[in-house]
Order: C-alpha cells, then sequence, then structure tokens
C-alpha cells in the first residue's frame, strides 16, 4: 500500500508535472482496486523504500530537464525592460555561450534536495488525511464498511500536496532565487542554506513564504482538470478502443501515461498564469537582487508586489496578457522526457529494493 500511495500522490502535489504526470495512471488504478493494508513492519520498511525510489527517479527526472526548467524560470521573471531570453532555444544557447555547462543546471540541486523531505511530509500526510476524511465519511453515511471514492482520495491528496508544498515550500523560495543568479549577478546565494539564512536575516521569516497563495490556488483547478481530462480520455479509449489501444476494458502503461501527459499538459496551461505569478513574487524585496531581475540597470527598475491580486494587475497592465504565459514552451517541452525518465526510474530502483504492491483480488 505504501509504494502505491506513494506513487500515486505525487499528481496531487501541485509542484513539477514531471512526477505527477507519471503516477497519476497509477491513481486510477488504486481508486478502482482495493489496497491490502500492510503489517506495520511491512509499512515502514516499504515506505523508507518507497521514499528512495521516489528521490531517486524525481532526481533523475528533474535533473535531465534542468535545462529547461531553468530556462522556464528565466522566462518567467526577466525584467521586461531589457530582454535576455527571446525563446528557449536562443535562451539555452546564451546560457551555453555565458555560463558553460555548470549554467544549464543552476539551482537542480536544491531542486532534487527538496524531494525526500517532501515526500516524506505527503505521504504522512495523505495516510492521515485519508483516515480523517474517511471517518467522517463513514459517519455521514452510516456505513462503516464504506470506502474512500476516487474524489474523496483526490481531496485527500489535494490536502497532502498542500501540505507537503507548505512544508517545502522556503526551499522552493530559495531555489528560485539561485535559479536566475547569472554570470552578471551578485552571486550573493552560494548554495541552498546560504541563501535560507540571508533571506531569514535580511528579509524576515515571512518572505520565505513568498508567493505561497498562489501556488496554494493552483493546486485546485490543477488536480481537479488532471483528474477529469484523465478519466474522460481513459474512459473513451475504452469504450472505442481505437487502434487496439484497450484489451478486456484495460490499458497499457504507456497509454496511460499519454493520457496523463494529455491530462498534464491542460491542467498545467489553465493553472500556469499562478506559477508565473508565483516566481515573480518570490522575487520581490531582494537585496541585490540577480541582473536577470534587475535588468543591469539598464532599464526600468523591477515591480514591487503588494500581493497575488497586485502581482496579477500589474503584470497584464505593463506587459500585456501573453506575460502570464512566459516560458509555457520550455515547460511543455520537458513533459514527454521527463515521463519516461520518472517511470522508467522508479520502477528500476522500486525492483532493485524489493518493492512491493500488494493489492486484493
Amino acid at each position: 500500500m505504501a509504494s502505491e500511495s506513494m506513487a500515486s500522490e505525487d499528481v496531487k502535489s501541485g509542484e513539477s508535472a514531471v512526477t505527477k504526470i507519471v503516477n497519476l495512471a497509477e491513481e486510477a488504478k488504486l481508486a478502482r482496486e482495493g489496497v491490502v493494508k500492510a503489517k506495520p513492519n511491512y509499512a515502514f520498511g516499504s515506505i523508507c523504500k518507497s521514499l528512495v525510489a521516489g528521490g531517486v527517479a524525481g532526481g533523475v527526472s528533474r535533473t535531465a530537464v534542468a535545462p529547461l526548467e531553468r530556462m522556464k524560470i528565466l522566462l518567467q521573471v526577466q525584467n521586461p525592460h531589457n530582454i535576455k531570453y527571446s525563446g528557449t532555444i536562443q535562451g539555452l544557447k546564451y546560457i551555453w555561450r555565458t555560463e558553460g555547462f555548470r549554467g544549464l543546471f543552476k539551482g537542480n540541486g536544491t531542486n532534487c534536495a527538496r524531494i525526500v523531505p517532501n515526500s516524506a511530509v505527503k505521504f504522512f500526510s495523505y495516510e492521515q488525511a485519508s483516515k480523517g476524511i474517511l471517518h467522517l465519511y463513514r459517519q455521514q453515511t452510516g456505513n462503516e464498511d464504506a470506502q474512500l471514492t476516487p474524489v474523496l482520495r483526490l481531496g485527500a491528496g489535494a490536502c497532502a500536496g498542500i501540505i507537503a508544498m507548505s512544508a517545502t515550500y522556503p526551499m522552493d523560495m530559495v531555489r528560485g532565487r539561485i535559479t536566475v543568479q547569472t554570470e552578471k549577478s551578485p552571486y550573493q546565494y552560494r548554495g541552498m542554506f546560504h541563501a535560507l539564512s540571508t533571506v531569514l536575516r535580511e528579509e524576515g521569516p515571512r518572505a520565505l513564504y513568498k508567493g505561497w497563495l498562489p501556488s496554494v490556488i493552483g493546486v485546485i483547478p490543477y488536480v481537479g482538470l488532471n483528474f477529469a481530462v484523465y478519466e474522460s480520455l481513459k474512459d473513451y479509449l475504452i469504450k472505442t478502443k481505437p487502434f487496439g489501444l484497450a484489451q478486456d476494458s484495460e490499458l497499457s502503461v504507456t497509454t496511460r501515461l499519454a493520457c496523463g501527459a494529455a491530462a498534464g499538459t491542460i491542467g498545467q496551461t489553465v493553472a500556469y498564469p499562478l506559477d508565473v505569478i508565483r516566481r515573480r513574487m518570490q522575487m520581490t524585496g531582494w537585496h541585490n537582487a540577480a541582473s536577470v531581475i534587475t535588468g543591469d540597470g539598464v532599464g526600468k527598475v523591477p515591480l514591487e508586489y503588494t500581493g497575488m491580486v497586485d502581482a496579477f494587475r500589474k503584470t497584464v497592465r505593463h506587459e500585456g496578457f501573453g506575460a502570464l504565459y512566459k516560458g509555457l514552451v520550455p515547460n511543455s517541452v520537458k513533459v514527454v522526457p521527463s515521463i519516461a525518465l520518472a517511470f522508467v526510474s522508479y520502477e528500476m530502483v522500486k525492483d532493485i529494493l524489493g518493492v512491493e504492491i500488494r493489492i486484493s483480488d
């Protein structure tokens, strides 16, 4: 149960599309089938193995697409009055020319470091949320044998994702700042811990949660659309059986992953403006900010935001509606390779560690 739950609930976190989309297929399976409760010793060991498998899979997939992830963030937050990155290909070439190979992976270490604590908090939160929701559901229906419906599992997953995201949000905040430091930046942050201590000392503890609200709000449309689109595509393919994709009312792993990719792409496109606003809010109040934010002093100073609504209003007013989708191209391009790498890595590590998924007949 631990491995299945760990894999399935990555889709609810509202974070990287990589692991979320990979495990979306398993969520449908978990919702349809009953998972046998494991013995305590088995559960603890399985949890640890699942965390290791998820950590390795997440690290491999994130590292493989790190250049595209960095490009996305740079496009989201660069000063509009001094454009350095006009597109994905041009931007990657510019980074290679000015910062070298290592520049393509700036901020990836902090991004990978978030995986294990995020997964641990998410797993524990999902288990507790599931128990609480199931208890209330049984009380409301008066049926002590009632089980969680797919929608209730979705709610438990969303709760777990929000809790896990909140617990590790400071790491995401400083990751964003480290990622946008360029060759002309003061390089104020030497690493994750230095960045955390510097922000805490210079801007206060609240600064570590800049952009938290749009992150939480973004979970709702992302998770909702993922679930709705995935289930709709799956049902359509099972009923119509085009190109022989469905056999005995079941879809292959590859087909389910393709459905998950389509669902994830639609979900992230709708929720994407909230991600842009989140990143921009994270950059406000930064002393000796990176040159990509300040525009090297050539253009106007970067805008300051008093809150999420103010950030939306100023972004659209000064840059147009299209600014809310800056960086969407590299964000979408990374989906396919990320799915393959994360899925294969997770399965390989799971097999090596002997993680078993026990499902009732």
